[in-house]
């Protein structure tokens, strides 16, 4: 029998404020949204660069069921040893295949529906990996008859490449969500074929900053072309997600809702779900 169902992706989590908002963020929306499985992009979670064991392990410990990446994923070499005994953290499909870890997590909802995301990273002003967009849809063909609730994270610098990526797999999967800007889009919608689609999710840190970095260092580097040591900035986090509503049977999208939420929106969604109990 169909259901719908919810998913949750939060975008980027930089540093030690965006995993703390993140902690805190995550029982609200999902008793707000009735959310069926949680899934967040990590690569900048460890100081802003990489991810770490305990940090991983942490944000597991928020509720997030799997944890997404893209090419900061090695900028912690302990990573390396950690990224094969966790396979909820992927890492881009498109890396060559003795690259440690995994492209895609097959998931599993409280309610039985299988969920697979798939992690890929664009190669326009990224590193020299295979085409994304053949490794993704032998990636979708290989999965396709297990599950038809599939999400792609597409870790890409450019809005040309993920809005193409978004029309290719338009109708051969439930969603593509675009990471790795920082700077959330408002083009949100679900496309003619029934797959949700924005450019890109956002940032969950802080946003009083040049893409979660201290402003004056970035400013630092553009103004002087010298090198400045990228700090995590702390004033004015936010959460910065989408909400993907889908019918379990057909993996079609039915709507994708944007997230921006500061400190207090999330303590008030608190406070509502709190009195609502």
């Amino acid at each position: 029998m169909s259901r719908t169902i919810r998913l949750l992706f939060i975008g980027d989590i930089v540093g030690k404020p965006g995993r703390e908002l993140t902690q805190r963020a995550i029982p609200p929306l999902i008793d707000r949204y009735s959310i069926d499985l949680v899934i967040a992009n990590v690569e900048n979670a460890a100081g802003g660069f990489g991810i770490t064991r305990e940090i991983g392990e942490s944000i597991r410990g928020y509720g997030v069921d799997v944890m997404t990446s893209g090419n900061h994923i090695w900028d912690k070499k302990e990573v390396i040893e950690y990224i094969p005994t966790q396979p909820r953290l992927i890492r881009p499909a498109n890396y060559p295949e003795k690259v440690p870890g995994h492209g895609y997590y097959e998931a599993t909802t409280a309610l039985g529906d299988m969920v697979t995301v798939i992690n890929i990273m664009g190669q326009v002003f990224m590193a020299n990996l295979d085409n994304p967009f053949r490794i993704v849809l032998e990636t979708i063909e290989k999965l396709r008859n297990r599950t038809p609730i599939i999400l792609v994270d597409f870790h890409a610098e450019t809005t040309s490449e993920k809005m193409a990526m978004g029309w290719y797999l338009n109708g051969k999967v439930t969603a593509v969500v675009g990471t790795h800007t920082h700077v959330q889009t408002a083009d949100n919608r679900v496309l003619s074929d029934g797959t949700a689609y924005i450019t890109d999710v956002g940032m969950t840190g802080p946003h009083d900053s040049v893409i979660g970095v201290n402003k004056q260092a970035a400013l630092t580097r553009f103004l002087s072309g010298m090198p400045a040591r990228f700090e995590t900035a702390t004033d004015d986090p936010r959460l910065n997600g989408v909400v993907i509503t889908a019918d379990s049977t057909t993996g079609l999208a039915t709507d994708i809702e944007r997230i921006s939420l500061s400190v207090q929106e999330i303590e008030n969604l608190t406070s509502a779900n709190l009195s609502v109990s």
